[in-house]
């Protein structure tokens, strides 16, 4: 069998609250997620693809998650610039950074639901334990 050639799949792609943004392993804890879950779960070339999908989406709104959080920094810095609290600044940059949370929450639930419907059974339960035992981690 063919096997697709994976572009895009660099180390942050799988990467959201909980990890350090200069975590050596990435996301899933793997170097390259795509990958490694093409070589543990034997994806076929039309599974492959359409978890190619799923990553690239996954991957921009994690970008756009990173630019809410300088926005968010950008509101706290601005809350202490004056001579008093900028309160509406830091109501601001709070506010922001829980729509940013449930969004970037609402994209991992989606790609977990999509990956779970493009996998055969017997590969959701493979990828369930390299969950379960922190070869991927979530």
């Amino acid at each position: 069998m063919m096997r697709m050639k994976m572009r895009g799949c660099g180390p942050r792609m799988f990467h959201w609250h909980g990890h350090s943004e200069d975590d050596h392993m990435g996301h899933f804890g793997v170097r390259r997620p795509l990958r490694y879950l093409a070589w543990k779960l034997d994806l076929d070339d039309q599974q492959l693809a359409g978890v190619a999908k799923i990553l690239d989406q996954l991957k921009t709104d994690r970008a756009q998650s990173a630019v809410d959080d300088r926005r968010t920094l950008t509101d706290f810095a601005e809350a202490f610039s004056g001579e008093s609290f900028g309160e509406q600044s830091a109501r601001a940059g709070v506010e922001r950074r829980k729509k940013s949370a449930e969004a970037l929450a609402d994209s991992v639930y989606k790609a977990l639901s999509g990956i779970h419907a493009i996998l055969r059974p017997e590969q959701r339960e493979e990828f369930a334990l390299l969950v379960r035992t922190g070869a991927l981690s979530l």
